[in-house]
């Protein structure tokens, strides 16, 4: 399953067909839920709009990647492409990829293919 914390209706709704498309399970999140209850249920990845309007994205992925959870699960964001220090800030944050939104929804059906083959791998 990848977590997913994206507010633009329109696009979110590109990103659960391609993941249905591909068998890949996505549950819609806000930060405090995706902070509270990722823990609960495993997550392949998961996926932050870094523009996200609650403002938190960095602090999401920071959580995310904390000691306490180990950092295992990938967090892959999307942003602008004229916000490279937004970018950085990800980067520095933890975040494992970056890029700008152009180059997600190029990369996103790939991407979802390498991560559902990762979760059968690990079962």
């Amino acid at each position: 399953m990848v977590w997913v914390v994206v507010d633009d209706l329109i696009f979110l709704s590109k990103i659960e067909d391609t993941a249905r498309m591909v068998g890949v399970a996505v549950k819609v999140a806000g930060p405090d839920q995706l902070i509270e209850d990722s823990e609960g249920q495993p997550a392949t990845a998961v996926l932050i709009d870094l523009n996200h309007r609650s403002g938190r994205a960095l602090e999401v992925i920071r959580a995310l990647k904390s000691e306490s959870r180990k950092g295992t699960v990938p967090v892959l964001a999307y942003l602008s492409h004229v916000q490279t220090d937004l970018a950085a800030a990800a980067r520095e944050a933890g975040c494992d990829l970056v890029l700008p939104r152009s180059a997600f929804v190029q990369q996103w059906p790939g991407l979802l293919r390498k991560l559902a083959e990762r979760d059968k791998e690990s079962k």
